[in-house]
């Protein structure tokens, strides 16, 4: 997409942050999450967050239309190269490349974060998702089977990797 600037968020994007990320969680189909989240909460949570997991945002002639986000997967020493992955993009802006020029930007910036492989755990009712993820290299490596509850209801996720480095072991 043209005219997109992806750049790491700051405390000013936390409102529109937080109504993305509610948009998405009234679909029904791309978190386990309940919102809502106001501006103070999201504020919180990027002050919160680790070194190690950025979050991005990106606009669009200046107004904020999706973020993204690294998060490690693991506090287990020996998992420390392996982050999960989101990207959300507000309705309007949606089959643009939005979402492909984000989870494209996670894929370089990871190593700067110390990641050597990207995971995202996926709706299996989310074709877009899935499909955005396949576009971007990244392979279905299981189901996850009632791994979480949405409105009480047990929900299962599509596991997905992406090795950033290649593996000793690939062929």
């Amino acid at each position: 997409m043209t005219g997109l600037a992806i750049r790491r968020a700051e405390p000013g994007d936390a409102a529109v942050i937080g109504e993305i990320y509610d948009e998405a969680i009234a679909g029904g189909s791309a978190t386990f999450a309940t919102g809502p989240h106001t501006a103070e909460e999201r504020r919180g949570w990027l002050a919160g967050r680790a070194a190690t997991a950025p979050v991005f945002v990106g606009e669009d002639a200046g107004h904020v239309i999706a973020w993204s986000a690294l998060a490690p997967f693991s506090h287990r020493a020996w998992y420390s190269g392996v982050a999960e992955y989101t990207v959300y993009v507000t309705r309007t802006a949606r089959g643009r490349g939005v979402g492909r020029a984000h989870l494209e930007h996670l894929v370089i910036e990871g190593p700067a974060f110390g990641y050597w492989k990207l995971v995202g755990m996926i709706f299996p009712e989310n074709a877009a998702g899935l499909a955005l993820a396949a576009a971007v290299g990244f392979t279905t490596v299981g189901r996850l089977t009632a791994h979480g509850r949405v409105a009480g209801e047990w929900r299962d996720v599509m596991l997905l990797e992406r090795h950033l480095e290649v593996p000793p072991h690939a062929p």
